[in-house]
């Protein structure tokens, strides 16, 4: 008599509600020696941190005027490559200095991903500039120069030197990619499409201290750029942020104006202009110092444990780890796991399960489009952006989980 065959009792049929307690398990695997609950990010402080800090408050110099403020600013310039780096007391001021510093003004439009965190709209709604979103693509995670030059064909043209926006009638001022999770945007064809527009190229690198286009830092193609170092970033500066340029005349403007406007008198009070009160204090920029003396461990770290997890998860069907660009050398911030299929469901199940099993784990942000004060903004066709937001996880990503000797 004929039988239904049966698959051996030893292979197991992996199925979509067993991704969740696969990647519990992955996780387990990876981060074994791991005390739990496993936090996303945090930061790691095994240097001069304490020395520093205890240095300015033993001198009292602990604001905005001090040493390690300058001594911050050249280490940063030197290590990413940019002529002038200016410290500020965090990322979002930073870019809003920058896109004041490009010409941005009132109902002025600003270029920017739907799929970032919501810092990079604000710092546009700050300077009463419109925010205008555009898509991303998934080979970076970041603002898709290909689909962005096809849509400005359709909708823009330049008038006078000046890009406008043919269906509002607004001018298009800058383009803001941000390199998300460390992942460096694609920024030749960008910079081609903002030299055919006549937009200023202004780069959130937030997120991305450490990572490389074409071997060249980040922050460094664009008039401008803004970094941060908020307390889960590569390094930390409690609260804080940068902003980079090859211009000179714009870092003497960027510091001018994060210094209150005030011109330089040894007890006059004399500022030529609104000026804003965001300079880094003397107290965090110790901090950075210390940190930024540890990053290249940090990152080597960093690196070494995203190997762990891309070889980890190389046979779970269903989600993939993700992996730098081609193009560039990431820092890997935030580890990503991108579900295969767009399902809320599965990555609301997966988030779930690892967080209950003590691994922080957090989704991606919500496309900005959709948020209330932002929903009335013009945007692109962002399908993309809208998958990604559904299959995006992040996945514990602190240095100090690995011993950068191991895994190589």
């Amino acid at each position: 008599m004929e039988t239904a065959e049966h698959p051996d009792s030893s292979e197991t049929v992996q199925t979509a509600s067993d991704l969740p307690g696969r990647v519990v398990n992955v996780l387990d695997a990876c981060l074994a020696e791991a005390e739990r609950p496993v936090p996303l990010h945090k930061p790691v402080f095994e240097g001069n941190e304490w020395d520093y800090v205890k240095e300015c408050i033993d001198t009292e110099w602990v604001s905005s005027v001090g040493s390690y403020v300058d001594r911050l600013e050249r280490d940063l310039a030197e290590y990413t490559g940019a002529k002038r780096a200016v410290v500020a007391v965090n990322g979002t001021a930073a870019l809003q200095v920058c896109l004041r510093l490009v010409g941005v003004e009132r109902n002025d439009e600003v270029l920017i991903p739907a799929l970032t965190f919501v810092a990079t709209a604000n710092a546009v709604s700050y300077l009463d500039a419109i925010p205008h979103f555009v898509d991303s693509e998934e080979r970076t995670l970041g603002l898709d120069p290909a689909k962005l030059g096809a849509y400005l064909d359709d909708i823009a043209e330049v008038r006078d030197g000046t890009c406008v926006n043919t269906q509002t009638g607004r001018p298009i001022r800058a383009v803001v990619p941000m390199h998300a999770y460390g992942h460096p945007v694609d920024l030749d064809p960008l910079q081609n499409i903002c030299d055919t527009y006549h937009l200023a190229l202004v780069e959130d690198a937030a997120e991305s201290l450490g990572s490389l286009y074409k071997g060249e830092h980040t922050g460094t193609r664009g008039q401008c750029a803004a970094l941060s170092f908020n307390g889960n970033k590569t390094i930390t500066t409690g609260g804080g942020g940068a902003i980079l340029t090859d211009d000179e005349a714009l870092a003497d403007e960027a510091k001018h104006l994060t210094t209150v406007a005030k011109k330089d008198h040894e007890w006059e009070y004399v500022h030529d202009r609104v000026g804003y009160n965001y300079r880094m204090p003397n107290l965090n920029a110790a901090l950075g110092c210390a940190q930024l003396e540890q990053l290249p461990t940090f990152l080597e770290r960093k690196r070494t444990l995203a190997r762990r997890y891309q070889k980890a998860f190389a046979d779970v069907e269903g989600v993939s780890f993700f992996q730098e660009p081609g193009f560039a050398r990431s820092n890997y911030w935030l580890n990503v796991l991108l579900l295969d299929e767009a399902d809320l469901g599965l990555r609301d199940a997966i988030l779930e399960e690892t967080n209950d099993a003590g691994f922080g784990t957090r989704p991606t942000w919500q496309l900005l489009s959709s948020l209330p004060m932002y929903e009335d903004c013009p945007q692109m066709d962002l399908s993309t952006a809208g998958s990604l937001e559904r299959r995006l996880i992040n996945i514990p990503s602190t240095p100090s989980l690995v011993d950068s000797n191991h895994d190589q």
